[in-house]
């Protein structure tokens, strides 16, 4: 899928719907940007965010593994890719092939508080929801119903649950996920390669060895948390929780289990 890069691209995302239908779309980087609350508020200032908030050093592993699946983030070690932060900040230590650099400051996308502050200032409270994750997690239908009534379409109409988890699975090489992009590029090197390939296989050979080869040569299972280090992260985040605590009004120190850090 190809990003939108213009606003009249972006905008031609919803030329399918009806005018009485609820348009919207996602992502998990609006929140941790400092400029989208200011421009979603110039562009549309009756726009509704939701916002689902997960335990802060879950939500960094998560994270994490995303971006060694993308290829974005060398170091496979969680406590030693969140402290390289200082030293990316100022353009060391940084993966070769890693775009956006600013998307590896991980401490960045927990700070909560300041990312809600920043839609609070934009927008009416009323058009802000902000969500718990384990309350997604532990009633579902009732999360969704709210979601709906928010967006004030009917919520009793039946949401079909499906059960997905982009980060169960972590990068195994590097190199072998470029040798795979490159394959699927549009140059002359490229394009003869693949005219190869077609010579010698079938289709159903080359999806099947495509498969094969991201799950088992680019791909990997994600590996166990190191709960040593989950627990000192908490430590070390335990203030942004007690914050976002503060300004919700919802103890999340106890509901996340930050209480028994000393």
């Amino acid at each position: 899928m190809h990003l939108p890069h213009t606003l009249e691209k972006y905008l031609a995302l919803f030329d399918d719907a009806a005018p009485d239908e609820r348009v919207g779309e996602a992502s998990a980087f609006y929140l941790w940007s400092p400029t989208a609350a200011d421009r979603i508020a110039e562009l549309q200032p009756q726009a509704r965010i939701i916002a689902i908030l997960r335990e802060p050093v879950s939500f960094l592993r998560s994270l994490h593994l995303l971006f060694l699946r993308w290829g974005v983030e060398s170091e496979k070690d969680l406590r030693k890719a969140i402290s390289l932060d200082p030293s990316r900040r100022d353009g060391k230590n940084l993966p070769a092939r890693s775009h956006r650099p600013q998307l590896l400051q991980y401490a960045d996308h927990v700070r909560y508080v300041d990312q809600l502050r920043r839609f609070h200032a934009r927008l009416p409270p009323e058009q802000i929801l902000v969500l718990i994750y384990d309350d997604f997690r532990s009633d579902n239908d009732a999360t969704v119903k709210q979601v709906l009534r928010f967006l004030d379409v009917d919520d009793q109409s039946p949401v079909e649950p499906l059960e997905t988890n982009v980060t169960t699975r972590t990068q195994r090489s590097h190199r072998a996920r470029y040798l795979l992009m490159s394959l699927r590029g549009r140059g002359q090197v490229a394009r003869s390669a693949r005219r190869t390939i077609r010579r010698l296989t079938t289709r159903r050979v080359r999806r099947g060895a495509l498969r094969a080869f991201q799950r088992h040569v680019v791909s990997a299972s994600a590996p166990p948390a190191d709960e040593a280090v989950m627990s000192e992260l908490r430590q070390r985040f335990k203030p942004e929780v007690v914050a976002l605590s503060e300004y919700l009004g919802r103890d999340l120190v106890r509901l996340w289990g930050y209480e028994q850090l000393d």
